[in-house]
């Protein structure tokens, strides 16, 4: 499952959107996440303002050395959260280098939540004491610490589709949710048994 199909998917937890985004693949024809792709997964879950997206659409032009640091720190998350979530998801444990990286995330992104001004009113923003911008990928390390720190017996769970490397957070009473998206892996699994049930009533039919 790769683009469009990974951004319909609600993973519930913003760590785990952010690891089903498809930054690496060992196909190299296979869609990998872009640069103005992560820009707009930072604004869509209100870590930069608009303006600020707008400002770092055209960085790869202005300043691609500092672009390209942060997409591969971006890169390097998303393949840490990824192992570290499939590991827990399999009950084995999360090896130390891929909580090494979250952990350098945080440390350089230290700093404070504050109120900021937005549109006529506030909203609660986080002002980092780095310059630099890793500070981008703060929240998202956050969110992956907190999930590793609660636990395989949480609400993470794996798309029941094999063929589906996509992850979420079902955080429901019933915990019965099984699919990544129903549009995508619950429709297909769907359609695959009824191919499969007709096709067995078929051939029933014709041996009678």
């Amino acid at each position: 499952m790769q683009g469009s199909e990974s951004s319909a998917v609600n993973g519930n937890r913003l760590c785990l959107d952010f690891a089903n985004l498809p930054f690496t693949s060992g196909d190299p024809l296979a869609h990998q996440t872009s640069w103005l792709e992560l820009i707009d997964f930072l604004a869509d879950n209100r870590i930069i303002s608009g303006e600020r997206s707008t400002e770092l659409s055209s960085l790869t032009q202005s300043d691609p050395r500092t672009a390209g640091i942060l997409m591969k720190q971006a890169e390097r998350l998303g393949d840490s959260l990824r192992l570290a979530f499939a590991a827990m998801a399999s009950e084995a444990d999360v090896k130390p280098e891929w909580v090494a990286t979250i952990n350098a995330l945080l440390e350089i992104t230290e700093g404070h939540d504050q109120l900021q001004r937005e549109q006529g009113g506030w909203k609660l923003g986080f002002r980092a004491r780095h310059e630099g911008l890793e500070w981008l990928l703060a929240a998202i390390a956050r969110s992956g610490a907190e999930l590793i720190a609660e636990g395989a017996k949480g609400g993470l769970q794996r798309c029941d589709n094999p063929n589906c490397r996509l992850m979420f957070y079902d955080d429901s009473k019933t915990q019965r949710r099984r699919w990544c998206s129903m549009a995508w892996c619950g429709n297909r699994s769907k359609v695959a048994a009824f191919a499969r049930r007709h096709g067995g009533e078929k051939a029933r039919a014709h041996h009678a």
